[in-house]
């Protein structure tokens, strides 16, 4: 009988040992998993305020640049924001864009557009969506003007419209060279012809 007593005692404190033992282990573990998983919330939310910081340091607000070539002609541009190009740092990508021309001897040129591109070593500057140009009596607008100061070329496209005080005229390109004033307005496609209105 007394055997059986101490087997059973025996028996009951293995067991008490083992929850005990196994209660110890869990809450090791579960303590384990929580500070590791708050050491990855903390990482993770580190990666991303590192992110924010690289982001918001590419940012740029109110920016101007300006420009003058060999012949005397000037070029001056400003943006309510721009962002540096991460693949390529000579590129700004720009937001609320203005810029003027001011060619020597003519008049001045005057240029909007939501968005634009400059190329900080040439000057090159790609302006797109709702684009307006003023110049003299003519205005034109259009979705995309590409500018190279160095070759005194503006080409604006997509859905161009030109107005003067007597007529206005819808084309797919319209081409500017500001060095000879030459203008070259075209369709892409031979069978199709520029709509020219008067307005009087």
């Amino acid at each position: 009988m007394k055997k059986k007593i101490v087997l059973v005692t025996s028996f009951l404190t293995l067991l008490i040992i083992f929850f005990i033992f196994l209660y110890l282990k869990t809450n090791k573990d579960n303590n384990f998993i929580e500070k590791r998983e708050k050491k990855e919330l903390i990482e993770k939310e580190n990666i991303e305020i590192a992110q924010e910081e690289i982001e918001d340091s590419n940012i740029i607000e109110d920016v101007t640049y300006s420009a003058k070539d060999a012949k005397g002609n000037e070029y001056f541009l400003k943006a309510g924001q721009g962002t540096i190009d991460q693949n390529e740092s000579n590129f700004i990508f720009l937001k609320s864009v203005k810029a003027t021309i001011d060619l020597k001897n003519y008049k001045l040129i005057e240029i909007s557009s939501d968005f634009g591109k400059y190329n900080v070593n040439n000057y090159d500057t790609i302006f797109s969506k709702n684009v307006i140009i003023t110049y003299l009596d003519n205005e034109i607008t259009g979705n995309y003007l590409d500018f190279s100061l160095d070759k005194n070329l503006m080409i604006v496209s997509r859905d161009v419209i030109m107005k003067s005080s007597k007529r206005a005229l819808q084309a797919d390109v319209i081409e500017v060279n500001l060095d000879t004033r030459d203008i070259r307005i075209f369709m892409y496609e031979e069978n199709k012809k520029v709509n020219i209105k008067s307005l009087n």
